[in-house]
């Protein structure tokens, strides 16, 4: 059986963008969203979040709605890019 691919598609490219914006906008470190998502029960490094942000490493689904929640979004607006305001 082959292995599947792990290339990240246009959905998880958009949402990488996204949690670098959102981060960056709330003034915070790649280590302190990641404290704050390890602290909502989804452990997970600096390391892990940085790889996430360049698209080297898949956000699941759960990922993506811890870091959602750790950034005071809904994971939808991580899934269709940054809201206008």
């Amino acid at each position: 059986m082959a292995a599947r691919s792990l290339e990240i598609g246009t959905a998880g490219m958009r949402a990488a963008h996204t949690i670098e914006i959102l981060r960056t906008e709330r003034g915070l470190s790649q280590r302190q969203l990641a404290g704050r998502v390890t602290a909502l029960g989804r452990p997970m490094s600096n390391t892990m979040l940085s790889r996430i942000e360049r698209a080297q490493r898949r956000c699941d689904i759960d990922d993506l709605i811890a870091i959602a929640e750790a950034l005071h979004v809904s994971a939808p607006v991580l899934l269709h890019g940054r809201p206008t305001v």
